[in-house]
């Protein structure tokens, strides 16, 4: 099955929260995640620059972090979306006001725009995605052991029905092979890379992985 990108925000069986994000594409496969301070962002691997003149959204922030907060997306709403957190917003309007300030991405394929975050203060994750027809968000309670995901084809809208049930991921090179193929993510075609955030107690730790 191929749900394009996908974008999750869960809780490690130790009740870490957790924020992740996969990039899995057909028509631009060459791209990777490349980490700088406590930023992740999506790139043009080596020799594929000239990608960004066929279509300026595949590269962006796709992790960021404002304290106790970690936000994932497929695109540069990112950005926004973590300054709103910064400024004292609460993930629901963040999420919200981004999304529909920023739309959906008009390119070809009307690619919904689609967001994760999880807050390891008050233990809660939001899924948030703007389609053509829709702008939808829910912010839920997150649940150890169990990580909810959305993606822009397929699974495009949040559902506390859309989870893996078996996450066991414990550090955040370990969330993103897990996303890459492991549990529920290994049915899901054409993976690219990944990146994750997880908290420790002290902090987020990030990572990368290429598929």
């Amino acid at each position: 099955m191929y749900l394009g990108r996908i974008v999750a925000a869960g809780m490690t069986a130790k009740g870490n929260p957790v924020a992740a994000y996969r990039v899995s594409s057909r028509s631009f496969p060459n791209r990777t995640a490349n980490l700088v301070g406590e930023t992740i962002s999506i790139i043009p691997r080596k020799g594929f620059e000239s990608d960004l003149s066929k279509n300026p959204y595949i590269a962006y922030n796709c992790v960021r972090l404002s304290g106790k907060n970690a936000v994932a997306t497929n695109g540069s709403h990112t950005d926004p979306i973590i300054e709103k957190i910064m400024a004292g917003m609460n993930l629901r309007d963040a999420f919200t006001l981004s999304l529909l300030a920023m739309d959906y991405e008009h390119d070809t394929l009307d690619t919904p725009r689609i967001a994760a975050a999880v807050n390891a203060e008050t233990n809660q994750g939001a899924l948030g995605i703007v389609r053509r027809d829709a702008v939808l968000v829910q912010v839920f309670d997150l649940v150890p052991g169990k990580l909810f995901y959305l993606s822009t084809y397929g699974k495009n809208a949040p559902s506390l029905e859309q989870f893996d049930g078996e996450f066991d991921a414990m550090c955040g090179d370990c969330a993103c092979n897990y996303v890459i193929g492991q549990g529920v993510f290994a049915d899901f075609e054409n993976p690219v890379c990944s990146a994750a955030a997880v908290w420790t107690g002290e902090g987020y730790h990030l990572a990368v992985k290429d598929a």
